[in-house]
């Protein structure tokens, strides 16, 4: 396994982060909950949950041209936590910041807008074969609406996304890339910078689905050089149902509305609407205001904690339990990748994941198990599923001891 040993800053205290999280507190089938599926959602501290009671409690109206004292304090937290979306990813203005339901509406708002306006037959669209369903159906859908073409870079047995393949890729005929920055089925962490570069000479846009990463280490959109950034609330310990979509503003201004109703309007007639101005163009409807503002405290919260303590934090759980899961005899490890994040995917001989996710539960250690939304991985590997444990900012070493038992538990139970 090559993911580098490095060892947490002595400040990071996992085990006082954890109090923060009131749910981790609960037993399961009489054991203490060891959440390791923080891959598919992570929990809520305190700060987030308080901060949603008392905006529902005390703030709760329609945001946009109310005149009364409640919906101008709605407005201004919601806009507030606009501003917060943007200097967590370094966004030169909140113009480029969309609010949507999640990762997955992000990337169909830039397959509809973006894609159905600007391609046609001839021109591609490139990703790779690691990518999480939400990052494939959406560009199939358009090369079926427009007569585009989808062409995938493929992986290699470690589940890196083979780099010179992806570049060979690249023509004149390239109109958009879309690439995970982390992969969410094995933890790989891609070259996305490499992959914009390479990209932006040849006249193509690139889109980065950043569901995995932005809990993981800082991200800045601009260094990063994409065009646009998609992300979910729930992935970083905020709520549920919100989301952000990164564009360019010179790129959302042109891009026709997705949905239309309210709030995305500036004039209609039953002649003509005109279109409101960014973001709030994109935002047709009421938004998930106190989503919203749960967001922008689970971006202080991290802030507060310091994502570089918590990437080196996790990277020491993931290299203790993969040198220790790589002794356990009958379980392989998939996705080996020299540059990971937090997950760790494997099977167990003899054993189908979901028995394997059942038996663990019967421990109280909650872990992943399937497809991951991402089939074609599995494929490539020829395997139906795998068994992920994903680490998080209030996991500790104890969590991964816990892991390791109920593997042993599994082991005696299929022999």
């Amino acid at each position: 396994m090559a993911t580098p040993l490095a060892s947490a800053p002595r400040s990071f205290d996992a085990e006082r982060v954890r109090r923060d999280f009131p749910i981790l507190e609960q037993h399961v089938n009489g054991r203490p909950l060891v959440y390791l599926d923080n891959a598919a959602s992570g929990q809520r501290p305190l700060a987030v949950l308080r901060a949603v009671e008392h905006y529902e409690t005390h703030t709760h109206a329609n945001v946009h041209r109310g005149v009364h004292a409640l919906s101008q304090a709605a407005t201004d937290a919601f806009e507030g936590a606009r501003e917060r979306v943007r200097r967590f990813i370094n966004a030169r203005s909140s113009r480029e910041i969309v609010f949507v339901r999640g990762a997955t509406e992000a990337i169909n708002l830039v397959a509809q807008s973006f894609g159905r306006s600007r391609l046609g037959k001839g021109d591609e669209i490139l990703i790779s074969a690691l990518e999480h369903h939400a990052n494939i159906v959406p560009w199939q859908m358009v090369c079926e609406q427009t007569g585009c073409t989808l062409k995938v870079a493929p992986i290699n047995r470690r589940g890196e996304v083979e780099l010179e393949p992806l570049l060979d890729l690249l023509n004149a005929r390239t109109r958009l890339v879309a690439v995970a920055h982390v992969s969410n089925a094995l933890g790989t962490v891609v070259p996305v910078e490499r992959i914009a570069q390479a990209a932006h000479s040849c006249g193509a846009l690139v889109l980065i689905d950043g569901a995995q990463a932005v809990a993981h280490s800082p991200i800045d959109v601009r260094a990063l050089g994409c065009d646009f950034y998609a992300f979910s609330g729930h992935k970083l310990y905020g709520p549920t149902g919100i989301g952000v979509l990164y564009g360019r503003e010179e790129l959302l201004e042109e891009m026709p509305p997705w949905q239309g109703g309210g709030e995305m309007i500036r004039t209609v007639s039953f002649e003509r609407t005109t279109y409101n101005e960014l973001p709030w163009k994109f935002e047709a409807g009421t938004p998930n205001i106190s989503g919203a503002v749960g967001l922008a405290a689970a971006m202080d919260y991290l802030a507060d904690l310091g994502l570089e303590a918590i990437a080196a934090h996790e990277r020491r759980l993931l290299a203790q339990a993969t040198a220790a899961i790589e002794r356990l005899p009958g379980i392989e490890i998939i996705g080996t990748a020299a540059h990971k994040a937090a997950v760790l995917s494997f099977t167990m001989r003899g054993c189908h994941p979901h028995d394997l996710g059942t038996i663990l539960d019967s421990q109280g250690v909650a872990i992943r198990t399937g497809h991951h939304c991402a089939m074609p991985v599995m494929t490539f590997f020829d395997i139906p599923a795998t068994a992920r444990a994903s680490f998080g900012c209030y996991n500790t070493e104890a969590d991964v001891a816990a892991l390791l038992a109920a593997l042993e538990k599994a082991r005696e139970v299929f022999g």
